[in-house]
């Protein structure tokens, strides 16, 4: 077994907790909220800045050009793909960049980015992508899921853009990328006795991320 697979089959009580979230399920069948959608976009954008960072970071631990070439392509991917897509979507609801980038960091996004930075700083490159991957994977499984679901209603859903960026072929291959990543930084550099510790990693960035989701809903009437 691959070690990403081994990581979350070791916490699957919280990625199914993160990955069939209530607010998950409401994005699926369209009765999310929007207020709920809005909060957490702005949020998900001020987190995905902190998460550039975390992949800048990346490029800086990586140990071959190849690496850092794939640091980079995800740096880029959150930068040029992922962000401009949040802005699209702000600027539907009259809210400018600068008006986004102003908005207070919640305490969800806080503890989230600052807990993978931490990661990234104190750890090598196994732990950082560990950390990242909850996120990074995440995110293409229930995109999968949700645009497969009998649920979607395809026609009227308001989230499908959302949904339709993270079924995509293009973000598909990124998760599938990391996951392949970790498995090969796992041939050099992992030990069992390192497992633990990854696996805690893992298990905190898969609790965070529910915890994110959790911060949406808060405004649910």
């Amino acid at each position: 077994m691959s070690l990403f697979l081994r990581l979350k089959s070791d916490c699957t009580a919280e990625w199914e907790a993160y990955t069939r979230h209530e607010f998950v399920r409401g994005m699926g069948d369209g009765t999310l909220p929007k207020a709920c959608f809005q909060h957490y976009l702005i949020q998900d954008y001020l987190f995905l800045i902190q998460f550039a960072r975390a992949y800048a970071l990346a490029v800086y631990k990586a140990d071959s050009l190849d690496m850092m070439r794939g640091a980079l392509d995800g740096l880029k991917a959150i930068l040029e793909v992922e962000m401009q897509l949040h802005l699209k979507h702000c600027k539907e609801w009259g809210l400018s960049p600068a008006e986004v980038e102003k908005t207070p960091e919640s305490l969800a996004t806080l503890a989230y980015t600052r807990f993978v930075l931490e990661a990234g700083q104190s750890g090598d490159l196994l732990d950082l992508y560990v950390a990242l991957a909850p996120c990074m994977v995440g995110y293409a499984e229930i995109g999968s899921a949700l645009s497969t679901s009998k649920t979607k209603q395809s026609a009227e859903n308001p989230y499908d853009v959302w949904i339709n960026e993270y079924a995509s072929d293009a973000y598909q291959k990124i998760a599938s990328d990391t996951v392949d990543l970790i498995d090969t930084l796992a041939d050099t550099s992992f030990t069992e006795k390192r497992y633990p510790k990854l696996r805690e990693l893992f298990r905190q960035a898969t609790r965070l991320e529910a915890d994110f989701w959790e911060m949406g809903l808060r405004l649910s009437p």
